[in-house]
């Protein structure tokens, strides 16, 4: 039973050597603010998405922006020598979870008290090349 489940470990590596991601984790803002940057940018091409992060006036951009140059950094550290621009790097998926939620009290009339949900998230971004994906479909 060990030797199975060692080797479905190992695909598991094999796997994530071959993409190229970054993740971003704890980020105090909410899912659904970061959702709504997150699907501008799915399925853009790498240098499109950093143009319309770095334009966008919301606060989540900036935080993605981030996270896409650390990813476009973690492909070049997989392939050195390869210039960006021959690779065709566009943004395979990117998915947003919820993170921890930190919950505070407000005070409100008569002695009571509100709850206030202070949301993070967790975004996850993969990169991949035009290239490698029309050599697998072929």
């Amino acid at each position: 039973m060990g030797s199975r489940k060692h080797q479905l470990g190992e695909q598991a590596k094999e796997e994530r050597k071959n993409q190229y991601f970054a993740t971003l984790r704890n980020n105090p803002t909410s899912p659904r603010k970061m959702r709504l940057v997150a699907d501008m940018i799915r399925g853009k091409e790498v240098q499109k998405a950093l143009d319309m992060l770095h334009f966008s006036p919301k606060e989540a951009s900036r935080k993605l922006e981030k996270l896409l140059m650390s990813a476009i950094a973690n492909w070049q550290a997989k392939n050195e020598g390869v210039r960006i621009e021959d690779s065709n790097l566009f943004v395979k998926g990117i998915f947003v979870d919820s993170g921890r939620v930190l919950k505070r009290l407000r005070p409100a009339p008569q002695g009571r008290a509100y709850r206030i949900r202070k949301r993070s998230n967790h975004v996850t971004i993969y990169l991949d090349s035009k290239k490698q994906v029309e050599k697998t479909e072929a």
